[in-house]
């Protein structure tokens, strides 16, 4: 319970893959962290492998200011994620409030689409490696990287690496 007090939001919409979100989710919460799911609207979204998701919050009333870190989950949910604009500021305005932005897999979409990666070191899943370098990022095949307040992984393999940056650096905030 060393992140009593900490708060994060985690993205969701439909086609999240069910796993990057339910792991980091369930950690946070045994650390402390008070969690909560945002996604386009409150209503159940369908995951991936058909998990029903909850989002308890929307994308329109989270306030930057009132949260710790910012987790965003892959599967084909980034792609639809990245489209909306109220996303895509929630994500510039916690990377620029110094707070964490943690994505995995094709997660990476969304802080492309926000245009925050430029000189900073990622990774993500190899299909996006393209897609993180022509957004300016150098990519890295690592299981977790970290650079200032961004942390990427690539794969569910990497999720006990990604929560532990993820768990390190609110311990530092």
């Amino acid at each position: 319970m060393g992140l009593k007090g900490k708060k994060a939001i985690i993205f969701v919409e439909d086609f999240v893959e069910e796993i990057e979100l339910l792991y980091p989710k369930y950690r946070l919460i045994e650390e402390g962290v008070e969690v909560k799911v945002a996604g386009s609207e409150v209503r159940v979204f369908k995951g991936k492998n058909g998990y029903p998701i909850k989002a308890e919050i929307s994308f329109d009333d989270v306030n930057v200011n009132d949260y710790d870190a910012l987790i965003i989950p892959g599967g084909y949910a980034p792609d639809r994620i990245r489209r909306n604009k109220k996303a895509l500021e929630l994500t510039r305005r916690f990377y620029e409030s110094g707070k964490v932005v943690a994505f995995i897999c094709h997660a990476g979409w969304v802080p492309i689409s926000a245009g925050i990666l430029r000189g900073k070191k990622v990774t993500g899943f190899f299909s996006i490696k393209d897609d993180l370098v022509n957004a300016g990022a150098e990519y890295v095949d690592s299981e977790v990287v970290v650079d200032g307040n961004l942390i990427s992984s690539r794969v569910p393999d990497d999720l006990p690496a990604f929560c532990k940056a993820i768990i390190s650096a609110l311990s530092e905030t």
